[in-house]
């Protein structure tokens, strides 16, 4: 029996198919069914007045493949070779009547020239019997001109058809696999199964639009099947949970120390491989219809596009929108001068949703223009993140070398390298803006390096142990802020400094 596809529910890894059809016989066998499908995960349920006696998979052997789209393509396949060996074979007789006719050209030339000089030939006729030839001749090669380029295009549009049959046939298999359905009496009833299949898998994606404090984070789920059946457009419903062909809870196990024992020379033998488990659940409860919204659920969330898809076996990528988030950005700049002289936009977003966001790769806009890409980590509720918008021009940053001094060693055999830079920051925006300067002073690894006389001015708003200070100003359009940081470094005599950077 037919039992169309009605729901899908795609995970990060698998993807549960649901199938529904009337029956009205005690026995009921779907076919057709993908050969990967996980048997254990099998449940079958529905409404009418009959019992649900037993559940059985079986496993069928085909001589074509199973599925019917690439059953159909295999078909098309052989008809259009039929086709291509048929024009084969006509413009190779184009060729050969080509041939054919140019030997008899060649030969006739000196029949011709005999024909003319001897004074009882009509030349009328030679003319006449030379054209004829000619107008053959120009027939046949055009006949395999025209079969020639036919062939090409039917040979062109064959390797296309491979592409598509060793595309399809990748994901699709020779075997097929049925469920039986058995009931306690013929009546009528709607008898609804579901399965799990691997071959199935989505991952988020996201565009994060900025305009002025104005955020907006659309996002949309990328499903890839290729399970070797179709999915028709039919309720679909992304998940984050990760089902398990076995669940366990890990428990820690005792931890042994031994006296290490000498190795001694020891026979193993093989294990025999374990047989996969074949069976199938049975569910008497209904299933519940999937609603229109996100649902967050104790360990997943679940989403449901707001209109059927349709997703072919095969596809990468499809892309399908779950939701949009508005919500409101603080707008800074961040600039570290030692590493480059840009200003970096940045917004720095909290996450207002009721559900985390998955980790997925984000196409980031400004206003209406494309900045970059960036890969957005797991953002949990009510979290914070920073995103790159991309270098404001406006915000301009110089950094200069204002104070450098070498000293040759000293008596004590030391020698000193002294260094001081400005970090100069102007606000060319018609807006007031705040500039995060990130600077360094570097940090020894060697007690003959001493790093001495750190001085930052003015007073940074964070420094660390590893040399990093972090300067935030407020500028007014026009307006320049500048921070200076300089240090010391002495050296131990004769030990080689390393790392030193100006």
């Amino acid at each position: 029996m037919d039992a169309p596809i009605v729901a899908i529910t795609v995970y990060p890894q698998h993807a549960r198919v649901t199938r529904r059809c009337s029956v009205t016989s005690a026995r009921v066998e779907i076919t057709s069914l993908p050969f990967a499908l996980d048997a254990a995960s099998v449940r079958v349920g529905g409404t009418g007045d009959a019992l649900v006696t037993g559940v059985d998979v079986g496993y069928a052997q085909h001589a074509a493949p199973a599925d019917a789209t690439l059953r159909a393509l295999v078909e098309q396949r052989r008809t259009d070779q039929a086709t291509v060996d048929a024009v084969a074979d006509e413009e190779t007789a184009a060729t050969a009547r080509v041939d054919l006719l140019t030997g008899v050209a060649r030969r006739s030339g000196a029949s011709f020239a005999k024909a003319l000089a001897d004074a009882t030939t009509e030349p009328g006729r030679v003319e006449e019997v030379s054209e004829a030839l000619g107008t053959q001749l120009a027939a046949a090669l055009k006949e395999r001109r025209t079969l020639s380029t036919r062939l090409q295009q039917l040979r062109e549009d064959l390797a296309a058809l491979d592409r598509r049959i060793e595309g399809h046939s990748a994901q699709s298999q020779q075997d097929s696999a049925t469920i039986t359905v058995k009931l306690d009496t013929a009546a009528t009833a709607e008898i609804e199964l579901s399965y799990v299949v691997p071959g199935a898998s989505w991952e988020p994606g996201y565009d994060v639009r900025v305009r002025g404090t104005d955020v907006t984070v659309t996002s949309y789920g990328l499903v890839s099947q290729h399970t070797g059946e179709d999915w028709p457009e039919c309720e679909l419903t992304l998940s984050t949970a990760r089902p398990a062909n076995t669940v366990v809870i890990p428990e820690p196990q005792p931890w042994y120390l031994d006296r290490r024992q000498p190795v001694r020379a020891m026979a193993f033998a093989a294990a025999a491989p374990a047989s996969p488990a074949a069976g199938a659940g049975l569910a008497g409860d209904q299933l519940e219809a999937a609603v229109a919204q996100v649902e967050q659920g104790t360990t997943a969330v679940t989403f449901k596009p707001a209109r059927p898809v349709a997703i072919p076996s095969g596809a990468q990528g499809h892309r399908t929108t779950l939701a949009q988030l508005d919500l409101t950005a603080e707008l800074d700049y961040v600039t570290a001068p030692a590493q480059g002289e840009e200003a970096y936009l940045r917004a720095k977003v909290v996450n207002n949703a009721e559900h985390p966001l998955r980790a997925g790769r984000a196409a980031v806009f400004h206003d209406a223009e494309f900045v970059g890409s960036t890969y957005l980590e797991l953002w949990a509720p009510g979290e914070e993140r920073e995103l790159a918008l991309g270098v404001d021009d406006r915000i301009r940053v110089e950094r200069k070398l204002v104070r450098r001094s070498a000293s040759k060693a000293t008596l004590s055999g030391q020698r000193r390298r002294e260094v001081a830079y400005r970090t100069t920051v102007t606000n060319h925006s018609p807006r007031e803006a705040v500039v995060t300067v990130l600077d360094q002073a570097p940090v020894s690894r060697d007690e003959a390096i001493t790093v001495r006389d750190v001085h930052a001015t003015p007073e940074p708003a964070e420094r660390t142990e590893l040399g990093e200070f972090t300067w935030r100003f407020t500028t007014a359009p026009g307006a320049s802020a500048t921070a200076e940081l300089g240090y010391r470094v002495d050296v131990a005599k004769g030990v080689e400094l390393s790392g030193w950077r100006e």
